[in-house]
Order: structure tokens, then C-alpha cells, then sequence
């Protein structure tokens, strides 16, 4: 297979949904590009229209925030909260929730505002988790749609209309054009982009044998429901210049807590705290792809002009794609064993995924790995 690169930064072509212009530049690129002619003084007006519409007059709760603990839903409370809102943070907990993750979200909580924690069924989570990993390579296939239905359905509960979400990933990270210009969250968007992965609540009744109510927190409400209700979903980040290492310096402020190294799989310490699944989850990305969160992070610093493109090279060759022995102080072997998942269990489903055209194989056919269990790609990055 014949992988191209970003000439500006070192995104792949494997990458689902980037597209390349004639010269070779991204649409990641091409769409942070595009920031620059963004009047943000009248995009903050729009916010604060925005604010007014739906700003209870009683003080009741009158938008719903999702909160994961991470430094980007610190960062959406206290702009909510600055613009007069009075938000419901609601979090639908991670898989395998980290004393890290827990200590941020509780950092949230002391901005001074009511919380939701949902915490799904952990018998059928796990099942989830391990489907989610054999079907379609995410084991956090449940956390990964959960993050988004959840906090629509409380909205529902509570009859509340706006829904403040983060920032849009196909404009932060490159996906299609008209996608990427959107500032609403809806069904169709998340069908397409929210992680869903092809594998649908229907699949889980009818292939896996779950009964409807066990999977109930995982399904999108109906576009008519929500559209009856009044409910509106907006991306934060097309209203206010996004920027994850300045939303963690405005976090840290507020007591949100980096971890002390760089993280497994990543060259930050202060992304994916919350959940010891996230170094599996980044290494099959890399298996299907060819490249994992290094490489999307070193991205986003080298369009903000932190680093240039040969120093971003580096940084993704040397931490980018290593087999994902621990996460967050957690070993291997502890994170699968909630999921009767055995460590050979795991490497052959690995295997699985990973992408015969992107890497080297021994002369049997096998996939050629280090002592280590590293994988070596047939074309470098460059």
C-alpha cells in the first residue's frame, strides 16, 4: 500500500476520512488553516446569543455538559459558567475508571456545579467491552458511545434544550469538508463519526443476544424525539479558538491534575487520564492504520507552530505504535482480566486487526515483531 503524508504535518493517508488537496496538504491542515479568516469576535457574539436564548430566568439548570474529568470539559464548564449558564454535568463513567480520572472529575464538581454520574451496568459493560474489542478492534467501544447518548438522554429527562459538547473532531483532527464547517451535534453526525464503529444497539439484541433494556443507555434517542423535545447539540469549539494544551493550562488552574510521565502511546501527559482501556484502545488504531495518538497530537502542535515538521517526525518514531504493556501504572494482564481475556487471547486478536498491507511480516506469513511486541511498518513515516 502506498501511504501518502501531509507535507505540513505527518498525518497519513490511512487516516479514515482525511482527504489530501492537489499539493498534498490535509484537510486536518486545511481546516485549522481556515481558522485564520474566522472573525472569533463575532463567533463569540454567536455564543452569547446563543447563551441568551437558553439561559433559564429561574436559575434552574438550562444546558447539559458531558464530563468525562478531562481538561476539555473542565475547560466547556467554566466557559458555560462565565457566559452566565448554569450547566448539569453529566458523566457517563468510563470503563476502567482511574484514581487520576477520578480526582479531575471531582475537580469539576468544585467549579460549583450539580453532577450526574451514570454508571452502566458493569456485567454487561464488560461483555460490551470485549465485543467491542473482538467485532470491531475498540474496547472501549461502550465508553466511546456512551460519552455521547447519555448525556442527550438526561436532557431529555430534564427537559433541558441545549447540550454543550467540545470540540468537532473532523474539524480538529481533518474529515470532510462539510463536516468538519458543522457546528451542531446530531444523529446523523454521530452515526457517521461518534464511534460507533458500524456496530449498533440492533446488532447487540439480535447477534449477541442482549435484551433491549441492557443496552438501552447506548442507543441515540430518535431524531423526531429530540426534535420534538427542542434539543439542540453545539460544538463549543466553533465558537472559541480550540486548543487542548491551552485548555489544560486554563484546567490546571482550576485543579485538574496531569499525570507525572509522559502517557503510554502518547508523547502528553495530560490526555486520556481517566480510563486504563485508552493504551489499548490507541494501539489498535495503529494496527488498523498505521498510526496512533503520538501522531495526531504532534499534528495538532505542528499547524499551531510548537514544532516543525522534522522534530514532530521524530517525536512519532520514537513513541508512536509501542505495544501497550501498561497504561496508567496498570499492567496488561490486569486490564483484561475483568474481560476473561487471557494475554495469548488478546495478541491473536490483535493479530486480527492489524493491517497486512502497513506491516512487515517473517517468511511464514506472520506479522514480525520485537521482543517486545512491536510492530515494524513496511514504509516508515516520513
Amino acid at each position: 500500500m502506498k501511504i501518502n503524508y501531509c507535507i505540513r504535518c505527518v498525518i497519513p493517508s490511512t487516516k479514515p476520512d482525511i482527504f489530501f488537496d492537489s499539493e498534498g496538504l490535509c484537510s486536518g491542515c486545511k481546516s485549522f488553516e481556515s481558522r485564520r479568516s474566522v472573525d472569533w469576535t463575532e463567533r463569540e457574539k454567536e455564543f452569547i446569543e446563543l447563551a441568551d436564548r437558553y439561559r433559564s430566568p429561574s436559575g434552574q439548570w438550562d444546558c447539559v455538559i458531558g464530563v468525562s474529568g478531562g481538561k476539555d470539559s473542565l475547560y466547556q464548564v467554566l466557559r458555560a459558567k462565565e457566559y452566565g449558564l448554569n450547566p448539569l454535568c453529566v458523566t457517563s463513567t468510563t470503563c476502567d475508571f482511574s484514581e487520576i480520572g477520578k480526582r479531575n472529575l471531582t475537580a469539576i464538581r468544585e467549579l460549583g456545579v450539580d453532577h450526574i454520574q451514570f454508571s452502566a451496568n458493569p456485567v454487561v459493560r464488560r461483555k460490551l467491552n470485549r465485543i467491542g474489542l473482538e467485532q470491531v478492534g475498540d474496547i472501549a467501544w461502550p465508553e466511546h458511545v456512551g460519552i455521547f447518548t447519555v448525556p442527550v438522554r438526561v436532557a431529555l429527562q430534564y427537559g433541558i434544550k441545549l447540550i454543550i459538547w467540545g470540540e468537532n473532531s473532523q474539524n480538529e483532527y481533518g474529515g470532510p469538508e462539510a463536516a468538519a464547517a458543522s457546528k451542531n451535534l446530531d444523529r446523523s453526525w454521530l452515526e457517521e463519526f461518534g464511534g460507533l464503529l458500524g456496530m449498533r444497539t440492533g446488532d447487540l439484541v439480535d447477534v449477541f443476544g442482549f435484551l433491549p433494556s441492557e443496552v438501552h443507555a447506548y442507543e441515540y434517542p430518535p431524531a423526531e424525539t429530540l426534535e420534538h423535545a427542542g434539543i439542540t447539540g453545539v460544538f463549543l469549539g466553533h465558537y472559541f479558538p480550540w486548543d487542548g494544551l491551552s485548555n489544560n493550562l486554563v484546567a490546571t488552574a482550576y485543579g485538574f491534575e496531569n499525570y507525572g510521565m509522559a502517557l503510554e502511546g502518547s508523547y502528553l501527559n495530560f490526555e486520556n487520564l481517566d480510563n486504563h482501556h485508552h493504551g489499548i484502545h490507541d494501539y489498535f488504531k495503529f494496527l488498523k492504520y498505521g498510526f496512533g495518538r503520538t501522531t495526531d497530537q504532534v499534528c495538532l502542535q505542528i499547524r499551531r507552530g510548537r514544532m516543525n515538521r522534522d522534530q514532530g517526525l521524530e517525536v512519532v518514531r520514537m513513541r508512536d505504535g509501542r505495544f501497550p504493556w501498561s497504561y496508567l501504572g496498570k499492567n496488561i494482564n490486569e486490564i483484561l482480566d475483568p474481560l476473561q481475556l487471557g494475554f495469548e487471547e488478546f495478541v491473536s486478536i490483535c493479530d486480527q486487526f492489524t493491517n497486512h498491507e502497513l506491516f512487515q511480516k517473517n517468511s511464514d506469513g506472520s506479522f514480525m515483531k520485537d521482543s517486545k511486541q512491536n510492530l515494524k511498518l513496511i514504509e516508515p513515516v516520513r
